[in-house]
């Protein structure tokens, strides 16, 4: 697909759930009874009447805290950073950016409350967050026509849903690069992951790269979410990982924050099959992982890891950090290594984009999403791709058709430092392509 779409298809307008002049017309008594029996309200007025000339422009960042499973305090505090800084330079073109955050709990219930906070304070999009509840906030959002701008690729349906704008390939890109290099240098491999909706989605993904490869599939592990231990499954991960002794196999850990926890039973069990590898992806392996794991002599020594984006030296990352070091005021929560961190200030710099292109006009959810549907191109400064979104992209024939950055990064550990294992970014378009995952 090549060139600006005058309109978006009655299609679109369907999956969104009601047309621009539903939202901005006048109710029918019908749904004005409807709307009675709401909490929160219709989810009619989300931007539709503000931003427009000085007024602030209203946004929200959500993300689970303060949780026994994993979680990304430093998305929705680098939001409320960023948005100190960019007010201190005149805002966003002209107008002030008031950031709203939420705690999701990693709760469904929560995380719809937040979608109708979201409606209810007129929020024109939701940026940069993270929650595996897309099954109960995206419902909220399209009801109300409201824009989910780089969340953290956590869940499919952010992948699949108009109203959605991913500036990165989520768990299917790292899943897919990190197999394609399995493929290569493993024996048999186990995948341990969550025993969750989001986690029933990973060993499609690790597979695509993995037979992509020549390899067969990996062995599937279904571990829960926010144990305290995981010395039984290291065991059987141990195991299945060393059924051929000719090849010693990997263990693939991706459990997000509990990955730090299932490493601490891994270690100890590993010490009756030294020559067992592992490997995980960003957001459930980091530096601050690999530092409180030991270091050179912890259990990641060695272990590839695939990401989204440039190494946090890479110079492409200086203004974010320069955010940082001027508006966090010593919050260790936000941390540039922090892939949620990253993935935030470049959501941000999709809507500082998108707002920027309405020049004078009124900024609300409408006027983004038809900004970001028309062919706007955005330049994130070498972080990623640029990125444009386009209805049916390229995954679409695989159930992904908002997924426009493919793109991961190999990292390894070496002598305890999380380090760039090769030059520059893999497009694993084609490896998602042949995937199984419709």
């Amino acid at each position: 697909m090549t060139g600006r779409r005058p309109t978006r298809s009655t299609f679109l307008r369907g999956l969104i759930g009601r047309s621009r002049a539903t939202r901005t017309g006048a109710l029918s008594a019908g749904a004005l009874a409807a709307c009675a029996s709401l909490t929160v309200g219709c989810g009619i007025v989300p931007g539709a009447t503000g931003g427009s000339g000085d007024d602030p422009i209203t946004v929200m960042t959500w993300a689970p805290q303060d949780t026994g499973a994993t979680n990304k305090p430093g998305m929705p505090a680098f939001a409320q950073a960023y948005a100190r800084w960019i007010n201190d330079r005149g805002g966003l073109a002209g107008r002030e950016l008031n950031v709203l955050t939420c705690n999701d709990h990693n709760d469904g219930i929560t995380a719809a409350k937040c979608a109708r906070r979201a409606v209810k304070e007129n929020a024109v999009a939701v940026v940069g967050s993270y929650s595996q509840h897309a099954d109960s906030f995206f419902p909220v959002l399209e009801g109300a026509g409201i824009p989910y701008i780089g969340g953290y690729g956590i869940t499919n349906t952010e992948f699949t849903s108009p109203l959605s704008y991913p500036v990165n390939g989520g768990q299917p890109a790292l899943l897919a690069g990190l197999g394609s290099t399995l493929a290569g240098s493993c024996g048999p491999v186990t995948l341990v992951r969550p025993d969750t909706i989001a986690g029933d989605q990973l060993p499609v993904l690790l597979d695509s790269g993995l037979t992509a490869g020549g390899h067969e599939r990996a062995h599937d592990q279904r571990a829960a979410e926010d144990a305290t231990a995981y010395d039984g499954q290291s065991e059987r991960a141990l195991e299945r990982a060393t059924t051929d002794p000719a090849e010693p196999g990997c263990v693939v850990p991706v459990l997000g924050d509990r990955t730090g926890t299932f490493m601490d039973s891994f270690r100890r069990a590993r010490e009756e099959y030294p020559e067992v590898d592992t490997a995980s992806v960003l957001g459930s392996v980091d530096q601050a992982t690999v530092n409180a794991s030991g270091g050179a002599s912890g259990p990641y020594e060695g272990a590839y890891v695939t990401g989204w984006y440039p190494a946090v030296n890479d110079p492409a990352w200086d203004t974010m950090k320069k955010v940082i070091k001027e508006q966090s005021f010593g919050d260790n929560n936000v941390d540039a290594a922090d892939a949620g961190v990253q993935t935030t200030w470049i959501a941000y710099t999709v809507l500082k984009a998108a707002v920027e292109s309405l020049g004078d006009g009124e900024a609300s959810a409408d006027t983004l999403t038809r900004a970001l549907d028309d062919g706007l191109k955005i330049d994130t400064g070498g972080l990623t791709p640029p990125l444009q979104w386009e209805f049916a992209d390229k995954l679409a024939s695989v159930g992904f058709p908002r997924l426009v950055n493919a793109e991961v990064t190999l990292q390894v550990v070496r002598q305890g430092r999380l380090v760039s294992a090769r030059d520059g970014a893999v497009d694993t378009t084609r490896t998602l392509q042949n995937a199984d995952v419709t």
